[in-house]
């Protein structure tokens, strides 16, 4: 019992920390570096894919590794008839000593802490997540996200409502943080409008909205936009041609205001995005911007031509 509370503990010193982290991205270096009463604690294993320090008896933390756009993951971690997401083994045997690491916090009930791959080298903490069950003839964990979905996951059963909430908040905590911190690296957190530079006022914005079909939340479908060029975008004041020239709705070209729309809007019609990923797979795919940019020419008020000069 002495070693499960200190095992919390640590755990809630380690998420504290965290928290204080100097970028929303961290690597194995940074990491490293934690510390608790004077030892210092890796939260990351370099080789393997869940971590238990010396002296636990369950895991501290688990990690997927990246994938790019074009590779196949290693694990095929999913989500289950259920909602609830899964992470699969490690290798094919359920008493390999890491799978008995997890499984032991999961019957302890102890918070885990998650790092999920959006680049080579680098990792979105999601924290804390918690193992709810064992699904050994998949090889395969239960994950539960928040509170409510840990209820669902000890329950075993789920109704059609419960599988929408959880739905829900894998796309809160995971899909979307997920999806912005793999758009964001793939441009160096630069808008690709207007190369403003600032994380805290860039988001990643779909060309193909969530929920559609060809919406994936991946970083082909992705564009890094500043706050103001995400509403265009999304608004169809903005438009991105398979080109990647920028285009702005004509009634926005003909419109008096302040600087912010000669500088911010108007002066960005017909120039090439400033910014684009340097792995062509990372770029935005152009049969989207295809579909996208039909629905931006196709909102134009009255007939006229946006891309006119």
């Amino acid at each position: 019992m002495l070693e499960e509370q200190l095992s919390r503990v640590v755990r809630e010193a380690a998420m504290a920390w965290l928290d204080r982290r100097p970028s929303e991205r961290v690597d194995y270096a940074w990491l490293s570096g934690f510390e608790y009463d004077g030892h210092r604690i890796p939260l990351m294993d370099r080789q393997r894919g869940i971590r238990k320090p010396a002296g636990m008896n369950a895991a501290l933390s688990m990690r997927t590794v990246y994938t790019a756009p074009d590779a196949t993951p290693p694990y095929d971690d999913a989500e289950g008839a259920d909602g609830l997401l899964r992470y699969k083994y490690r290798g094919d045997d359920p008493n390999h000593p890491e799978n008995v690491a997890l499984r032991r916090a999961g019957e302890d009930g102890l918070p885990l802490l998650w790092f999920v791959g959006i680049a080579p080298g680098l990792y979105e903490p999601i924290y804390p997540v918690w193992i709810v069950r064992d699904e050994p003839e998949h090889l395969q964990f239960v994950i539960a996200l928040d509170e409510g979905e840990r209820l669902m996951g000890a329950s075993g059963t789920f109704t059609t409502e419960q599988r929408r909430y959880a739905e829900r908040v894998n796309k809160t905590r995971l899909h979307q943080p997920m999806f912005r911190a793999r758009v964001l690296t793939a441009y160096d957190s630069r808008c690709s409008v207007c190369s403003l530079r600032f994380p805290e006022l860039l988001d990643a914005a779909h060309i193909i909205a969530d929920g559609r079909p060809h919406g994936d939340p991946v970083v082909p479908n992705g564009l890094a936009m500043c706050k103001i060029h995400h509403a265009a975008f999304d608004q169809n004041i903005l438009g991105i041609d398979p080109a990647l020239t920028v285009r702005i709705r004509h009634d926005i070209l003909d419109a008096i205001d302040g600087p912010m729309l000669r500088h911010g809007l108007q002066e960005m019609h017909n120039q090439p995005l400033l910014v684009v990923p340097r792995s062509r797979h990372s770029r935005p795919d152009e049969a989207r911007l295809e579909e996208r940019y039909a629905e931006f020419v196709g909102g134009v008020p009255e007939v006229e031509d946006p891309t006119r000069a």
